[in-house]
């Protein structure tokens, strides 16, 4: 176990995401010479190092969503007198749909330096296995739960060219490739990788619509979806969306209006179709 130093660490350790032979042993040094341990989960935690058969004598606390703001305060007062404390998360890195944002800010409004253990990423993970582009790609994380507020937000993405990476729960995959069908076309290339680096991985490739078939018996496991680029747009949603409310305005006939833009700009109809006709009712 470390001692206090002049100037604490922060140190935000990546851990195995399924697999526990990835755990490196920069992540073992880590939480061998740590004096707090930041966990997400802590049974989870001590279960992963009953399992790498490590051992630490660092001071283990809670570190997630629901008290993340609170405890970022107090960690950051170990820090200051010192301490050298690592973040871990369930799987992954931390700060990537995990905790440890408000602590890397706080952190760094106090001046405390701060280092990456770099381990396993599920969204790099799936993009590689996912066959599609990888020269240009954006992380989403989690779409919203809702519905309605899932739909406006892949609406949203539907001229993005980037590759998209997004995480799911198991049992709102069905719901939210059907809606990725209404947003980004039937026809759009897509992989949904589930259980990465475990026994039953497995990753399906194909269009949105045939991973939405194959969803809608239920799936198990973390998932992770990644959807290709729309190609050959330079129009914006928003800017398509915007055209498309202008148009309306002047008098054109809603369905008028879309089919002229989408042709225009080189958006699918739907997604337009869809998007617009959410921000009409959000203005109306």
């Amino acid at each position: 176990m470390g001692g206090a130093a002049e100037t604490g660490l922060l140190v935000l350790a990546g851990t195995p995401i399924g697999n526990v032979d990835d755990a490196t042993p920069a992540l073992r040094d880590a939480l061998a010479h740590a004096d707090v341990i930041a966990a997400e989960d802590t049974r989870r935690f001590h279960s992963l190092l009953a399992r790498l058969g490590w051992s630490t004598e660092a001071r283990v606390v809670s570190y997630f969503d629901g008290n993340e703001t609170a405890r970022a305060q107090e960690l950051v007062g170990e820090l200051v007198a010192g301490a050298t404390v690592v973040v871990v998360t369930d799987a992954g890195m931390p700060t990537v749909s995990d905790p440890g944002f408000r602590l890397v800010g706080a952190a760094i409004e106090a001046d405390v330096p701060i280092r990456v253990v770099p381990g396993p990423s599920a969204a790099l993970v799936a993009l590689a296995l996912s066959g599609l582009p990888t020269d240009r790609f954006c992380f989403e994380g989690f779409a919203p739960r809702k519905s309605d507020q899932r739909k406006r937000s892949l609406g949203a993405l539907a001229a993005e060219p980037r590759t998209m990476v997004f995480f799911e729960a198991p049992h709102r995959l069905a719901d939210f490739l059907a809606d990725a069908v209404v947003a980004f076309g039937e026809g759009r290339r897509a992989a949904v990788s589930r259980e990465l680096t475990k026994t039953y991985e497995e990753t399906r490739r194909g269009t949105l619509a045939e991973l939405a078939q194959w969803a809608a018996d239920g799936v198990r496991g973390e998932v992770t979806v990644v959807i290709a680029g729309a190609e050959g747009s330079l129009v914006s949603i928003t800017d398509a969306v915007d055209e498309v409310l202008s148009r309306l305005a002047a008098g054109e006939r809603f369905a008028t209006a879309v089919a002229a833009v989408a042709e225009e700009s080189g958006i699918p109809r739907k997604p337009l179709y869809s998007a617009a006709l959410a921000a009409r009712k959000e203005s109306s």
